[in-house]
């Protein structure tokens, strides 16, 4: 099973001057423990509810920091988990990721969604559509990134969308694109995009979605596959899991779950490190985790 570290708290001790230190030295040690994938949150607000802090914490742009942690780093795939939507229009989100990828010599993915977090829309001023437009932008923005990341260079007239030109030189190094990760529970939206333009879904485990849960969304995935004529098999199975201590006590009940979730299909898991240590963290994963999960 893949390692993905998903780092959601930036309010380190030093405050502001410390957080750039800190997040070189989680992608450095990230490296060391061998971990595969380094995310962050596409939030301009702290999220309430996750015992994170205020709204008013701490909150980084997520492409500028990925930008950051490309040049701090050279093997780990980055992505933000995930895009979302309604925040960047889709030719420029392509040519962002575009950049990112080129940048980092191709470690670049796109982690895209339907976005949710109406709060931080309306305190900057991003337009909120209704839930099932959102999705209608996100099918119409997944064709476009395809698109840009082709030889078609023309145009693109969607119901949300009109491209005049979808030129974007140069290309990703990635071949044949960014992974692609579509972010989402839903079955009957969310999971039919994968089969049809992803590489990769990112569904949330946890103590009310154990094994069992995420059995029965990847079967439904593998039915859209069939539909769709996609490869079910190429689709990487991703979960997000916390919370999570990577310590001796707690190690071996982790990869007994995650054991579990190997057995019905998942191969990628992402762990956040909650606290205002993530060096710490991910050092710990390379002790306690790493080799482990390397065998299920």
């Amino acid at each position: 099973m893949r390692l993905g570290v998903h780092i959601v708290n930036f309010d380190f001790p030093g405050g502001a001057p410390a957080i750039g230190p800190t997040l070189a030295r989680a992608g450095q040690a990230a490296e060391a423990a061998g971990v595969d994938n380094i995310s962050v949150m596409d939030h301009y607000l702290q999220m309430e509810g996750m015992g994170l802090g205020e709204p008013d914490a701490p909150m980084l742009e997520g492409y500028t920091t990925l930008g950051f942690l490309a040049g701090q780093t050279r093997t780990v795939e980055l992505q933000l988990l995930v895009t979302g939507v309604t925040y960047r229009h889709p030719g420029l989100l392509a040519k962002i990721v575009t950049t990112l990828d080129v940048l980092s010599g191709g470690r670049a993915a796109l982690g895209i969604g339907a976005a949710w977090y109406d709060r931080e829309h309306a305190a900057f001023g991003v337009p909120f559509p209704p839930l099932r437009e959102r999705f209608e932008r996100l099918e119409e923005t997944l064709q476009i990134v395809r698109q840009m990341w082709s030889e078609d260079t023309g145009p693109f007239q969607g119901r949300h969308y009109r491209l005049a030109e979808t030129v974007n030189s140069p290309q990703p190094l990635s071949r044949p694109h960014p992974p692609i990760m579509i972010g989402g529970m839903g079955e009957k939206k969310t999971l039919r995009l994968v089969a049809k333009y992803a590489d990769a879904c990112n569904l949330f485990a946890g103590p009310q979605a154990g094994p069992d849960v995420i059995a029965a969304k990847l079967a439904v995935l593998a039915a859209h596959c069939a539909s769709e004529g996609t490869d079910y098999a190429r689709i990487r199975k991703t979960i997000t899991w916390a919370p999570f201590t990577p310590d001796a006590d707690s190690t071996p009940q982790f990869l007994r779950q995650m054991a579990a979730f190997a057995e019905v299909g998942v191969d990628q898991v992402h762990l956040m490190p909650s606290g205002t240590d993530p060096v710490g963290y991910i050092e710990a994963l390379g002790r306690h985790v790493v080799p482990a999960l390397r065998d299920l």
